[in-house]
């Protein structure tokens, strides 16, 4: 991906990204990224190990699914987990192995394009940056001789409606 971004593709624009998706290359290297944060398994029970178990006869499998366009996610697992400091609970949304590997390898094939479009300054869900660079480039700036510093609070934003 990175060397066709940086080499151009013909006439400049993309037509199709999903076969990059399912390539090989691509879906074992989400595979390897998932098994590595392992993780609890999904509503069908199989975890990272059981699916390596068979990994390529799986990897193929979903490859196929994908390019025929059968591909079809599975229910997420909902489990409440505690929210510390309080008595409330918090949804937590746990996906098949299956589907955080697709998961994984789309990130994989358009993270790359749409990666460098983004602010230096945005911190948010992005590679190798995370709330604690956000607090030390606000302490940085607080000691350049800013005085302002927004903060914009979406308390319950990505929780369901009752």
């Amino acid at each position: 991906m990175l060397t066709a971004l940086e080499q151009g593709v013909k006439g400049g624009v993309w037509f199709s990204l999903i076969d990059k998706m399912y390539s090989e290359d691509n879906l074992l290297a989400a595979y390897c990224q998932v098994a590595t944060n392992d993780g609890a398994p999904g509503v069908d029970h199989i975890t990272t190990e059981k699916f390596g178990r068979d990994r390529d006869a799986n990897l193929e499998r979903l490859a196929e699914q994908l390019r025929n366009g059968t591909y079809r996610p599975q229910d997420i697992l909902r489990v409440w987990i505690p929210k510390p400091g309080t008595d409330a609970k918090r949804p937590l949304g746990i996906p098949t192995v299956r589907d955080r590997v697709v998961q994984a390898a789309l990130l994989n094939t358009i993270e790359p394009i749409f990666e460098r479009e983004f602010s230096e300054h945005s911190y948010g869900f992005r590679p190798g940056m995370g709330c604690k660079d956000a607090l030390r480039e606000v302490d940085a700036l607080l000691k350049e001789g800013y005085h302002f510093v927004v903060d914009a609070d979406l308390k319950s934003y990505f929780e369901m409606a009752s």
